[in-house]
């Protein structure tokens, strides 16, 4: 059997194509989970079906594929399916091709599971202000476990795999403090200034995740940078609806603090989550590096 390196060297397209399918096939089972989760409901069976109550057949749920050909339309009565499920399968089949670029097999698998993860809990904070425990506090012990079996995750392999682990695992359970620690405190803070609720505790709980993925670094640049992104969507979103006076497609689900949904302005809660997991995103695929360097240069100041 040839080996793994010459495989991969004499077809270089190989494995990034198994990489992208096998991330498009994840994303159409993450528009499943993004579904039915909320609704307590099993994410195995039924198997794939319309609203009508048709199954939906094999050659009619292929990832992107199916909709493309079906033109958006259901086969069994015709109702419009939204653009969002291929989207979905899409941008999951892009960032397992990142991954799988970007990194040595083994950690592009770790980030497969945390894309995934980032994926399916915004596109559920953005239908319903929630993010459940599984994409929280499930993540943030699978980060920790994965940082103890895969040390590259956070650090840089010495050969002495049982010392590498204890120090990845290190570096997991203080991204996932720290990360979890500093939102709580931003939100007891944001919350005594303002005499109302500014942040929900599962976002306190995401950014653990995170961290457990990411670092202390990759948190604390997370927090930050959804913040940043946060404001950036908002302007957008709510200069949108001025100019139009229609609401944005993009526009993120707003409600009054009773919990009642209501048009985006100023002062309605909206999901942070969806920020949080753009910019942990980020970081754990592009800026992981330069963060890095910027954080040790602002260490020597010290």
């Amino acid at each position: 059997m040839m080996p793994y390196a010459e495989f991969a060297a004499a077809f270089p397209w190989f494995f990034p194509l198994c990489a992208f399918v096998f991330g498009a096939c994840i994303g159409s089972f993450l528009n499943v989970v993004i579904y039915r989760v909320p609704k307590e409901e099993s994410i195995v069976t039924p198997g794939s079906h319309c609203g009508c109550g048709q199954p939906i057949r094999w050659f009619d749920n292929i990832p992107m594929v199916s909709w493309i050909v079906l033109r958006g339309r259901a086969r069994c009565c015709g109702r419009a399916f939204s653009f969002r499920y291929p989207a979905i399968e899409l941008l999951t089949a892009f960032l397992f091709l990142v991954c799988w670029l970007r990194f040595s097999p083994a950690v592009a698998v770790a980030g497969w599971i945390f894309v995934s993860c980032l994926i399916a809990a915004t596109f559920i904070d953005l239908d319903h202000m929630i993010i459940p425990d599984a994409f929280t506090l499930g993540l943030g012990v699978v980060g920790v476990l994965l940082s103890v079996g895969i040390p590259a995750l956070h650090v840089t392999p010495t050969g002495y795999f049982v010392v590498d682990s204890l120090r990845a695992g290190t570096a997991s359970l203080q991204g996932l403090l720290v990360g979890s620690g500093l939102l709580l405190w931003i939100a007891l803070i944001a919350e005594a200034l303002l005499k109302k609720e500014a942040m929900g505790f599962g976002d306190v709980k995401f950014i653990g995740a995170i961290g457990a993925f990411c670092g202390w670094q990759g948190a604390v640049f997370a927090v930050f940078g959804g913040a940043v992104v946060g404001t950036i969507w908002f302007v957008f979103a709510w200069g949108w609806q001025k100019a139009t006076g229609r609401k944005s497609v993009a526009a993120p689900r707003a409600e009054t603090p009773e919990g009642e949904e209501t048009e985006l302005a100023f002062g309605a809660h909206v999901p942070f989550g969806p920020m949080l997991a753009i910019a942990g995103g980020l970081y754990f695929l592009v800026f992981r590096s330069a963060a890095l360097a910027w954080f040790a240069d602002v260490a020597l100041l010290f």
